[in-house]
């Protein structure tokens, strides 16, 4: 059987769930993908909503594998079999949870807007969550309802993998799974619509304020964005800054072309960046002029001298760290920039690093991070040959099912969750640290 939308799995798993009506009980939807269907349940059980708010823990080189969960109130869970199978050591498990802590305390300003969670002592947690995959970070919001005082806890789904209800059975009181698989495949495949649960989605359900809401400046939140210029030699390069007052850090965003700061993908993944707590510039490395003849989007001697300067620029202006984020020949720009010093971290979403040429790569100190479909072979060979090149802290992250990576929703925000990720756990500084201000030329 398969659903129609997570409301619809929400209606029908509710079903499952009447006995509770009479309890008392707080209904606890597991962000992103468990509050819509968490609402349908509150809804039919007329019961109140809050969150459990988890963050997976993600294998790096395998992004679509968790290998554990943190939580709210020092929460962690840990699949050792997965950690050990994956071949996981200690600095890189260390980094992931550093990764995934700062994202959580993010998430919990942005879904909570300063509103305390609801009371569960002495009560009944109804923990809802959209799917299983490992169920850690289902296992994570559980042990989250316990730590909050929860008198008993119930976890409900409607889809998962038959094989890891039985250990969840000693996490809950009770497990509610209308369909338990035995060969569960992609959790997508089970719903005729799995789009992706927005910010203001899960603000609309708790009645939270949403990341839009969130005043600028604010941690976690955006700054108004402005047009600038970046003066590189001869040239002045149009770009669009946001840099909030307390931001930790600065990314670059480049693309090889003239048009890549209006582009809907590229601004998708500033703005992912920007709640993240993140300024962002996003550059054009070349005139309009200049982009008519093709040679120039692959002339990567120019595109990286051009970065560098900038990067250069705004780091002694902002005094930040300065990252960079690249996507078609602005990834071997990128990385040709990184060979010199000033760059803090840097991401490829999808592009040619291999652009930057072997020697430039092995240069590089700054940890680097390539992104890139599973569907694409040929981009994907080209992304691990100049993974090979490098020398310093670097992993290629395949997403599954994707050619383009910023091309469908999906693919996008599996990409832009691990370039944010990388960013945070490499690149950032402590937040309240003072500096300049930034930018001053228009």
């Amino acid at each position: 059987m398969r659903y129609a939308n997570r409301a619809d799995a929400g209606r029908r798993l509710a079903r499952h769930l009447e006995y509770l009506r009479d309890t008392d009980p707080v209904v606890l939807g597991v962000p992103r993908g468990g509050v819509p269907v968490a609402l349908e349940v509150a809804r039919h059980l007329g019961a109140p909503l809050d969150l459990a708010v988890v963050r997976k823990m993600r294998v790096p080189w395998q992004p679509e594998l968790g290998f554990g969960a943190v939580g709210e109130h020092g929460v962690r869970v840990v699949n050792q079999d997965v950690v050990r199978e994956s071949g996981l050591g200690a600095a890189e498990r260390e980094t992931a949870e550093r990764a995934a802590r700062a994202e959580l305390e993010r998430r919990v300003r942005r879904w909570r807007g300063g509103r305390a969670p609801l009371s569960l002592t002495g009560r009944t947690a109804v923990v809802v969550g959209d799917s299983l995959a490992t169920g850690a970070a289902v296992e994570a919001a559980c042990r989250v309802a316990r730590a909050r005082g929860a008198r008993s806890v119930v976890l409900a789904v409607p889809v998962g993998p038959e094989a890891a209800l039985p250990y969840l059975r000693t996490v809950a009181d009770r497990v509610v799974c209308p369909q338990p698989l035995r060969h569960p495949g992609s959790v997508g495949a089970w719903y005729e619509d799995f789009t992706p649960v927005t910010d203001a989605e899960i603000g609309a359900a708790t009645g939270t304020v949403t990341a839009g809401a969130v005043p600028a400046g604010a941690a976690g939140g955006t700054a108004p964005e402005r047009e600038v210029e970046v003066p590189a030699g001869p040239a002045r390069l149009a770009a669009l800054l946001t840099l909030p007052p307390m931001a930790r850090a600065l990314v670059v965003c480049a693309h090889g072309g003239c048009t890549g700061r209006h582009s809907p993908e590229e601004r998708y993944v500033a703005e992912a960046l920007q709640r993240a707590g993140l300024g962002t510039l996003l550059v054009d490395l070349l005139t309009e002029e200049e982009e008519r003849d093709r040679h120039n989007v692959f002339d990567i001697v120019l595109l990286a001298r051009r970065l560098h300067a900038a990067v250069t620029r705004l780091g002694r202006e902002t005094g930040l760290p300065v990252g960079l984020c690249g996507a078609g020949t602005g990834s071997g720009a990128a990385l040709a920039a990184a060979a010199d010093d000033g760059v803090g971290a840097v991401v490829s979403l999808g592009g040619r690093p291999d652009l930057a040429g072997p020697a430039a790569l092995a240069r590089v100190r700054a940890p680097a991070l390539f992104v890139v479909g599973a569907l694409d072979t040929r981009m994907l060979g080209r992304n691990r040959v100049a993974a090979d090149w490098m020398r310093c802290d670097h992993r290629v992250a395949v997403v599954p099912g994707a050619a383009d990576v910023l091309a469908d929703p999906a693919s996008r925000e599996t990409a832009t969750a691990l370039a944010r990720d990388w960013f945070t756990a490499h690149l950032t500084r402590p937040e309240g640290v003072s500096r300049p201000r930034p930018l001053t030329t228009a």
